[in-house]
């Protein structure tokens, strides 16, 4: 009779603890989303964004911001509020990291193409491993008669 090789090595307990930490992570991390901002202002004041899960929580003109020329002021909006943006996803990252730890920061993919060629590795690693899994069953469910 063939073995389960490290099949039967598995600590189940560890397993269970290691799941359960991750969903206490993932939950921890949902509580705190909510809370997560970006926030940014013009050096002058004249035009500041609060920027959230949801987008724009808040954008704020100063009075004398309307003096300026609708071309200006347009341009100085798009620039904080990509300040805000940015300040956003860098605390995202931060809780992230926090909550995941830094090296398994989900924010901290790297080259989207390097992330996709590992996950092109996984995929086959998946597919070969699945194969494998398959055709053991099979062969049992022949030994067995099923």
């Amino acid at each position: 009779m063939q073995g389960f090789g490290d099949f039967a090595n598995i600590d189940v307990e560890k397993l269970i603890k290691g799941m359960d930490q991750q969903l206490a992570g993932l939950e921890r991390f949902q509580r705190s989303v909510g809370d997560c901002v970006g926030k940014a202002e013009d050096e002058d004041g004249f035009v500041s964004v609060v920027y959230d899960t949801s987008g724009v929580r808040d954008l704020t003109l100063h009075p004398k911001a309307m003096r300026m020329g609708s071309g200006e002021l347009a341009d100085l909006i798009k620039t904080v509020l990509a300040e805000a943006t940015a300040d956003f996803q860098r605390n995202f990252a931060e809780l992230a990291g926090e909550v995941f730890g830094e090296e398994d920061n989900p924010m901290k993919m790297g080259d989207p193409e390097a992330l996709s060629a590992q996950l092109k590795e996984v995929e086959a690693v998946h597919d070969r491993a699945f194969t494998d899994v398959m055709g053991e069953l099979d062969r049992i469910r022949r030994r067995l008669d099923l």
